[in-house]
């Protein structure tokens, strides 16, 4: 037993090394386009966890959730990103998105069901802010539908991949849960600490 703790230790260390503080927000450069959409949410740890956790968390509500919660995940998160086109200010989205990876951290480590309403309530507030920031990035007027559709066909692969892996069965193995949610935890973290 005390072999499994120290294990845990090391790799919680280890991967505080691997995160970086800048994830894919650098507010440096302006980007637009499809590719430049793909490619940003693989950018980000704090993306990537996020649209990952979805996919997982979508398994674990199971039913119709399977797939109501990645439908409104992927139009909501559309909708933030028109949120920012119009000029409508989201204040805290930047802080929201580091809540979320924390949240979705602590659902899939305590293996959390939620109500309906309330599971759905909680991934609209996600994506709103992830589609939000996603959109930051771009300058105002240049390629917007590209760029959108870009990070939602990466988003769509992004949570396709949590649905596999947690139809692989791997969701109630502890030492899965307990790494993904020191990894959240340590990104969101790290990420409210900047």
């Amino acid at each position: 037993m005390k072999t499994y703790g120290n294990k845990v230790v090391v790799l919680f260390v280890m991967l505080l090394g691997f995160v970086t503080p800048a994830w894919a927000h650098t507010g440096i450069g302006i980007t637009h386009g499809f590719m430049a959409g793909f490619v940003h949410p693989f950018q980000g740890l704090d993306h990537l966890l996020v649209m990952f956790a979805i996919g997982l968390w979508a398994s674990v509500q199971s039913g119709k959730m399977l797939w109501q919660l990645p439908v409104i995940f992927l139009v909501l998160m559309a909708t933030g990103a028109g949120l920012h086109f119009v000029g409508f200010p989201m204040h805290y989205a930047e802080l929201w998105v580091s809540l979320s990876v924390l949240a979705v951290g602590l659902i899939i480590w305590c293996n959390w069901s939620f109500s309906g309403y309330w599971a759905m309530g909680l991934v609209a507030v996600f994506a709103l802010s992830h589609g939000y920031v996603h959109a930051a990035e771009t300058e105002i007027g240049i390629g917007h539908l590209n760029y959108v559709s870009g990070f939602l066909v990466a988003t769509t692969i992004l949570i396709s991949l949590g649905i596999a892996v947690s139809l692989l069965d791997v969701m109630r193995a502890y030492v899965f849960r307990l790494s993904f949610g020191l990894v959240s935890s340590t990104v969101a973290v790290l990420s409210l600490a900047n």
